[in-house]
């Protein structure tokens, strides 16, 4: 393999690439080969930090067809560099952090082998220590030494030892609820229905919902199949989350949760089939943690403006930050460590860390939270989404992704664009640059120009710079995308056909 081609498998703080054949023009480059070289150069270089040769790593997988080849190809690596693996098979990637915690295990790491939401085609390499997730720093310095062939130098073999962590993952969530509740089963005579896509989450089901005593009839695709034959496993999917409101509503349920394939995220449904994801997920869990200590929510770029409203009457501060969860979570840490109480760091897409359970983002752990409170609300008589009621929400939303010519530097493009919009917002009439903005530029329309607000930025991995926004009216964000058709049309390397199409509809 050339130095660009290991370079090719780093997505943001993770390792991703092509792990099966079948999609034209895709060929695998998540190959044995590649597989074996990252993960023998993580171990070499957790050896020289930590300081130790023998070095014990978990290793788990969501429901990927590639699972069983990816995780072969990453205990082997380990066992021939001398070092033993704990291997944790079908897990949720919170749970590989959560491993590292218990004292018991003796794990120095752990490797998730997944690629979230992508296609059935993808895999990918998350890693972990006792401190948390590596940053992208980290990874390109270890597809670095991948590339020149490092490894730890052994004569032995390491051992491979089989540990079903999930029982005592779940186990932890369920005494969490009791300690809250101060009840055994505090979700007896309530239906909570899970839909897991067939990702890793099915596990919620029998392991947390029912020793709590929920009714759970009418959960669906709770079987792992990395074909995603039902719907792909994604809370920020439209077709995923129809599917799992209209589950809700047949089975008559009080609440519906959904996961991504490796349960890092979450979404839900009310009782009357309401979807609580984005803006009002984010207002959900808001309204539980300012309830009990008024402090800083941080979350990414493309929230609304009714959210920052809503968090400023339940006694908070809004800062709306840069888009990626890493981003949202290093800020929050700031603010923590500066002596700013902050609970929590989320993004729109459900990516939620809290303060109180190390800032990983666990969904599974973000919607034990919310059952809480259900279960406490319910004794009053009340529905969850009671703590949402007076969030106001724009009339229409939406995001159109903008592609660059093949071949152009859209880096540099893109932030020039960026740099020219916010130039004309200064002298242009109907719209003014908002201010504590962090991402890309984002621009306020006045009433009768859209009466709402958009948001140009960059895509953090791809060529692509989507434009997110909202309107407080009916037609507003068409009025918004054709100033924007207008402002953007100029650019030749820029393609607006998704934007026109918008109009056009």
């Amino acid at each position: 393999m050339q130095t660009k081609d290991w370079e090719a498998l780093k997505s943001g703080s993770d390792v991703r690439g092509t792990a099966l054949e079948g999609v034209a023009g895709e060929p695998v480059n998540l190959t044995d080969e590649a597989v074996a070289g990252i993960m023998k150069a993580f171990l070499f270089r957790l050896a020289e930090k930590t300081g130790k040769k023998k070095l014990t790593v978990a290793v788990g997988h969501d429901s990927r067809l590639s699972a069983k080849r990816i995780s072969d190809c990453v205990i082997g690596a380990v066992t021939q560099s001398g070092c033993d693996a704990l291997f944790t098979g079908l897990s949720s990637t919170p749970s590989m952090f959560m491993l590292l915690q218990e004292e018991g295990l003796g794990a120095d790491a752990s490797v998730m082998i997944t690629a979230s939401h992508l296609p059935f085609n993808k895999n990918g390499l998350k890693f972990f220590t006792k401190e948390g997730g590596l940053e992208g720093k980290d990874i390109s310095e270890i597809l670095k030494l991948a590339a020149e062939g490092k490894a730890l130098a052994s004569s032995e073999k390491g051992k491979v030892r089989s540990v079903d962590y999930i029982d005592t993952y779940a186990a932890g969530l369920v005494r969490l609820v009791r300690e809250k509740t101060g009840a055994d089963k505090p979700l007896a005579g309530k239906k909570i229905i899970v839909d897991a896509g067939n990702g890793a989450g099915g596990f919620y089901v029998d392991k947390v919902l029912k020793p709590l005593g929920a009714d759970t009839e009418g959960s669906q695709f709770l079987e792992p199949d990395g074909r995603f034959p039902n719907h792909i496993p994604n809370p920020e999917n439209k077709e995923a989350m129809r599917s799992v409101s209209e589950a809700v509503k047949k089975s008559k349920a009080d609440f519906g949760i959904i996961f991504d394939t490796d349960v890092d995220r979450a979404g839900a449904v009310d009782a009357a089939g309401e979807e609580i994801n984005r803006n009002r997920l984010i207002a959900l869990i808001s309204a539980i943690l300012l309830a009990e200590k008024p402090g800083v929510i941080v979350t990414d770029s493309v929230t609304s403006d009714g959210l920052g409203k809503f968090i400023a009457a339940a006694g908070g501060v809004h800062r709306r930050f840069k888009r990626g969860y890493r981003n949202v979570i290093d800020e929050s840490k700031r603010l923590n460590a500066e002596g700013i109480y902050s609970p929590l760091a989320i993004e729109t897409s459900g990516h939620a860390a809290l303060k109180e359970n190390y800032f990983l983002d666990d969904g599974a752990y973000l919607v034990t939270r919310i059952l809480i409170s259900l279960a406490r609300l319910s004794k009053e008589g009340k529905d969850i989404s009671e703590l949402i009621k007076t969030l106001p929400e724009p009339e229409e939303a939406a995001e159109v992704r903008l592609s660059f010519t093949p071949g152009a530097d859209f880096k540099a493009l893109g932030a020039d664009v960026i740099e020219d919009i916010k130039a004309l917002a200064e002298k242009k009439e109907g719209f003014t640059l908002a201010p504590d903005n962090f991402e890309g530029v984002r621009i306020v329309f006045a009433a009768g120009a859209g009466d709402g607000w958009a948001l140009v930025r960059m895509s953090l991995h791809e060529p692509i710079m989507p434009v997110n926004f909202e309107s407080n009216v009916k037609g507003g964000c068409k009025v918004i995308a054709k100033t924007l058709a207008a402002i953007l049309g100029k650019y030749p390397f820029l393609n607006l056909a998704n934007l026109n199409k918008y109009i056009s509809e």
